[in-house]
């Protein structure tokens, strides 16, 4: 068989943004094929930033995924909605209600999430850097650039991964750059259900001839099949040396100090047999349970804002599908909203004109993780109001920790910033919880 396929304070525009890293450092990025099916073109998806990583100095900021770069609720959702649509327009509806989305951690697990709403797909799991006690990984992958490379599977049962074998499963990614993490990841699915029809699905791609032409031996080789969908294709030029460049180069002093701000905490009403995210695996079925319990969290946390003082909803980490679609619901009860979360992920931050990632924030992880601290970029607001928006942190009950509320931890950061924080407590539903209530239903 073969591999087929196309190789700030703001929601920023790319044509204004990527000068500073094109002018300083010489990267360039560039559309090479046009979808007429797409209505999104590389430089409305994607702008340039740099990040303090050995194996990796740049870093594609997106605008439309609500993680590096507060974001309207309602633009993360179009774009994930449009590649549902040319998912659906590839692989048939019947396909698309019958298959299994994977999405990527950390950065895609609520694009994944949105693709398998989209789709009204028969079931979404994301791979997952958690450990949980207890918990049973099924398989893994690794992901050779990111800054925390093991990917976990943890389905509450393998059929999950496994059902519907004649309709493709579908993985989701922000980017693909050259396909190997993907490739890594069909490898372990493959072994685990012998599945030979893929989808990889991403806002864009950005793979050269040279990786078009693995991908085609590894499937060839394999003998699966796999076609590739995204919302735009392009091509990145990276000059000799940029990483020693970036590594040298002075950026902006992280964690700004303001006039504190205040906490104030909420729980969540949230059912316990409704799953919270997709890390141990989300069925259509769930759908309707997920949707009533995301307009009680609403109906919850609305007492506590106000309509005149914008608000960044801040999901953490790999909980990304939640916080989007609360953030949906403030918006559309009048509340100035935007959207992003925290991450692994250590940027370049560099408070210049130009340049998408102008002030940040690093903190203790909530959850036990020695010497590896979390991040959060921008938080400022879109409009470019020199006043700080008030951010909803939404958080699960593993990273409600005493490292959540101790010095140098988020809540600490946020509020030295100047923000007055909303923290928002949900119960996560555990592997073993979700597991049984499907064994009883």
């Amino acid at each position: 068989m073969t591999a087929t396929g196309s190789p700030a304070a703001h929601v920023v525009d790319s044509a204004d943004t990527s000068s500073w890293v094109a002018d300083t450092f010489g990267v360039r990025i560039a559309d090479t094929t046009v979808d007429p099916r797409s209505d999104w073109s590389m430089d409305e998806l994607v702008v340039l930033g740099l990040r303090r990583n050995r194996r990796r100095a740049h870093l594609l900021v997106s605008t439309v995924l609500g993680k590096h770069i507060p974001t309207p609720p309602e633009r993360v959702r179009r774009a994930a909605d449009d590649l549902a649509a040319l998912i659906r327009d590839r692989i048939g509806a019947d396909a698309a209600d019958k298959s299994t989305v994977l999405g990527f951690a950390e950065t895609a697990t609520g694009l994944g999430h949105s693709v398998f709403h989209g789709l009204t797909a028969h079931a979404y799991l994301h791979s997952t850097r958690r450990r949980p006690p207890g918990a049973l990984t099924v398989g893994s992958f690794e992901e050779g650039h990111s800054h925390a490379t093991t990917h976990l599977l943890q389905p509450s049962s393998i059929e999950l991964l496994s059902a519907n074998p004649d309709s493709p499963l579908i993985l989701v990614d922000d980017e693909i750059s050259t396909g190997t993490t993907a490739l890594r990841a069909i490898t372990a699915i493959h072994e685990i259900t012998g599945r030979r029809d893929y989808v990889v699905a991403s806002l864009v791609d950005l793979r050269s001839p040279e990786h078009l032409s693995a991908t085609a031996d590894f499937a060839s080789n394999n003998g699966v099949r796999i076609e590739y969908v995204s919302l735009a294709q392009g091509s990145i030029n990276l000059p000799e040396g940029l990483t020693d460049a970036v590594w040298e180069s002075p950026s902006t002093q992280l964690n700004p100090i303001g006039v504190r701000g205040e906490v104030t905490t909420v729980a969540l009403p949230w059912p316990a047999d409704v799953p919270e995210g997709g890390r141990h695996g989300f069925l259509h079925s769930d759908t309707t349970g997920f949707t009533n319990a995301v307009d009680e969290a609403v109906a919850t946390l609305l007492p506590e804002l106000e309509s005149s003082t914008s608000t960044v909803v801040v999901g953490h980490e790999e909980l990304m599908y939640l916080p989007l679609c609360i953030a949906e619901g403030l918006a559309h009860a009048g509340i100035p909203t935007t959207f992003q979360t925290t991450t692994r992920s250590p940027a370049f931050v560099r408070d210049v004109d130009g340049y998408p990632l102008r002030r940040g924030l690093t903190f203790t992880a909530p959850e036990h993780d020695p010497g590896t601290p979390r991040f959060v970029y921008n938080l400022l607001d879109p409009d470019g109001s020199p006043d700080l928006p008030r951010i909803v942190l939404i958080i699960d009950d593993p990273a409600d920790t005493p490292d959540l509320t101790a010095p140098g931890g988020v809540l600490d950061v946020m509020t030295a910033a100047g923000h007055d924080v909303v923290v928002a407590k949900v119960t996560a539903t555990g592997q073993c919880a979700l597991r049984d209530a499907r064994s009883d239903s």
